[in-house]
């Protein structure tokens, strides 16, 4: 006899199956390397002699610049839905229905997930990241079920 499964238990298989993928080194290294960034240019506007107050002011202002480009790193994020997927990467953003994919891969020493979609173009999706070991990777069977579950 099949096991028996409630209403509750399906609706949060479905929205663990839904949840978004984001990185989990990745965003940790970023955001730490962005702190980094201000306290070592804060750092050095402070102590580095004969200066100027812009100068020490532009040392201040590439800190922030860097841990922006940093924090820009740290916020990717792919959010499925019944629909399709909103894939957000360092730049980029991009929603992408599920009949466009017809592919994920995540081979070939690439960093991150790559979609292959219907028009021939291919969309990486940098919430999914090797660079989170034996996590990626389940991330990107989770991703590559979505993709089979929302094509039938």
């Amino acid at each position: 006899m099949p096991p028996v499964t409630s209403p509750s238990s399906s609706s949060s298989d479905a929205a663990r199956l839904h949840a978004p993928f984001r990185p989990v080194r990745g965003r940790a290294m970023s955001r730490a390397l962005g702190v980094a960034a201000v306290v070592l240019f804060t750092g050095l506007a402070a102590f580095v002699v004969e200066q100027t107050v812009w100068d020490r002011l532009g040392f201040f202002v590439v800190g922030l610049a860097v841990m922006a480009f940093c924090e820009m790193q740290a916020r990717v994020v792919a959010v499925p839905d019944e629909r399709g997927l909103f894939v957000r990467n360092l730049v980029r953003r991009q929603r992408v229905e599920w009949a466009e994919v017809v592919g994920v891969s995540f081979g070939g020493g690439r960093p991150w997930v790559q979609l292959d979609l219907s028009d021939g173009d291919t969309l990486a999706v940098m919430g999914v990241q090797r660079a989170d070991g034996e996590r990626g990777a389940a991330e990107a069977d989770r991703l590559a079920t979505l993709v089979a579950l929302h094509s039938r």
